[in-house]
């Protein structure tokens, strides 16, 4: 069975590095970002199936990267 595709965003690594260690085991990780334009960024690079992300926002602007997934 083929292991989903995640890509973590986090801007404490060390909650990022906590969430890898529960899901390397049962999923592919992908990549692990810390702020929302490196979120988009990855996502347009390296299509991941799921994203798993903590309220990252695009620094200027601090609009949620989640809302401009949405779009």
């Amino acid at each position: 069975m083929k292991r989903a595709r995640v890509l973590l965003a986090d801007d404490h690594r060390i909650v990022a590095e906590g969430l890898r260690g529960l899901l390397e085991p049962d999923f592919e990780l992908v990549g692990i970002v810390e702020d929302g334009r490196a979120m988009l960024e990855a996502v347009d690079k390296l299509k991941p199936d799921v994203v798993v992300a903590d309220g990252v926002t695009i620094a200027e602007g601090g609009q949620h990267a989640g809302g401009v997934m949405d779009s």
